[in-house]
């Protein structure tokens, strides 16, 4: 009723699955079968489609707006229902397709007890706590209970946008819960001591990495600094400390990496694999999953703003795919997977299926009621643009080195036993790292980068990358 009441838009009809309701009217206007859809889009030039289907299965919803695509219409998606049925609705509140709905899965609830089991009553270090992972591991965490949450982000601004978010939700929901603010870098051992010797966490989230990989390329020396000296540095911390758990946030990069960022991470993984073997009081795991996407920043506002602006839509590569998750999804798993570790495992979160970037784009293109310019239809509206990869990208991501994983107690949660070097050799290379670090020999670094993970295959002899 209120979007009939609008002068912005004209509601021409309804489409349910429900055949029982094919033919009848509601609210004087007519509805139509699934199979109708093209025939009501053509006579009545339709311009958009509104999708307002909450109780229908994660398939069900891909195939409707898979459907959509043949036609040039705008797909959005209706506001909750509570906002429906008290008539809030004005057409600036309908929603663009988001992430979610082009890539999303059926959501696996999670395990409540896994949630609470090392996170309520405790105090909870989360390093790189400003960032996308940090700042959703921190809403997650305070969601259960904790005593304290310790919040370590070397980046002034994002400490305290984090910092006043939670501070805020705490007063707002009575929750009775210390928020302490930490301006540092892993990296600083005093820093380091002062953190766990003062406040002593009993669980680590250890989300601080240098992760964008064409800027990880040019800066290499002070990405080994904090990838792997950093994570070297925290988890000596832990163990001088008596730290109950320890958790690394990794990434799919680290997997017969390309760059430099991946092979950090890789580095920084073998860290804590090298030291869960030599003592039994710290729990040390890893957790490895692919690309997380927010509301923004991510590639569909991307290719929606660049779709709006009248293009081009940019990809890399024509063949490029990636594996996607929701923050707060991959959030929720990697505190369940943290809960399950008995020392050493490495983690993989299941992903789903890898999404080409191209389809993709067309995706985003054609729910924006908009058609792609090609050879095949040169008076299309937006071109798709291929711009070359980045320094340090790869075409695909990979979750494991070796060729299986096992279950674990969760379904999407897997564990893998993956290659180490044995502590008694991996710990002199650190020491020939940190001393390359000091002398800013960034082909040093490389070469030892190289002999440390083998199956890097990014350049040899610091050679360094075009700019990016």
């Amino acid at each position: 009723m209120a979007l009939r009441q609008s002068q912005e838009m004209k509601v021409t009809g309804f489409v349910d699955d429900d055949i029982t309701l094919s033919g009848q009217t509601l609210d004087g206007l007519r509805v139509y079968r699934p199979t109708q859809l093209s025939e009501v889009i053509v006579q009545k030039q339709i311009t958009d489609v509104l999708l307002a289907i909450p109780s229908a299965t994660r398939k069900r919803r891909d195939e409707i707006i898979s459907d959509l695509r043949r036609f040039a219409v705008n797909v959005r998606t209706l506001p909750g229902m509570l906002d429906l049925v008290h008539g809030r609705v004005k057409v600036s509140d309908l929603h663009e397709i988001t992430i979610d709905d082009l890539l999303g899965r059926d959501r696996v609830a999670p395990d409540v007890a896994l949630l609470r089991r090392n996170v309520t009553g405790n105090v909870v270090l989360v390093t790189g706590a400003g960032g996308s992972i940090g700042s959703e591991l921190c809403r997650q965490i305070v969601d259960n209970a904790p005593q304290t949450v310790l919040l370590l982000d070397h980046s002034e601004y994002a400490l305290y946008a984090i910092h006043r978010e939670l501070s805020g939700l705490i007063a707002i929901d009575g929750l009775n819960i210390e928020i302490v603010p930490l301006l540092g870098s892993v990296a600083d051992v005093r820093m380091m001591d002062h953190v766990f010797g003062t406040w002593k966490p009993q669980l680590v989230f250890h989300a601080a990495a240098y992760k964008h990989v064409p800027l990880v390329e040019q800066n290499v020396v002070e990405a080994v600094r904090n990838n792997v000296i950093g994570t070297l540095r925290l988890t000596q911390a832990a163990l001088r400390h008596g730290t109950a758990h320890v958790v690394l946030i990794s990434t799919d990069k680290a997997v017969r990496p390309t760059s430099i960022m991946g092979t950090t991470k890789r580095l920084a993984e073998q860290v804590l694999q090298a030291l869960a073997v030599q003592q039994n009081d710290t729990c040390l795991s890893m957790v490895r999953f692919g690309n997380v996407l927010g509301s923004s920043g991510s590639v569909v506002p991307l290719f929606r703003a660049q779709a709006h602006a009248g293009g081009p839509v940019t990809i890399t590569h024509r063949e490029m795919t990636r594996y996607f998750m929701l923050i707060p999804e991959a959030a929720q798993l990697v505190i369940q997977a943290g809960a399950m570790a008995r020392g050493g495992e490495v983690f993989l979160l299941d992903m789903g299926e890898p999404v080409k970037i191209l389809d993709l784009a067309y995706s985003v293109i054609a729910l924006s009621g908009l058609t792609v310019r090609d050879e095949a239809n040169p008076d299309g509206d937006i071109e798709i643009r291929e711009v070359g990869l980045r320094p340090g990208e790869k075409l695909y991501e990979e979750l494991l080195i070796e060729d299986a994983a096992e279950a674990s107690d969760h379904p999407l949660i897997m564990k893998a036993s993956e290659a180490f070097i044995p502590w008694e050799r991996l710990e002199p290379a650190l020491m020939r790292l940190q001393a390359m670090i000091e002398q800013n020999d960034e082909a040093g670094l490389v070469a030892e980068l190289q002999t440390l993970v083998p199956e890097f295959v990014g350049r040899r002899g610091g050679d360094m990358p075009p700019a990016a």
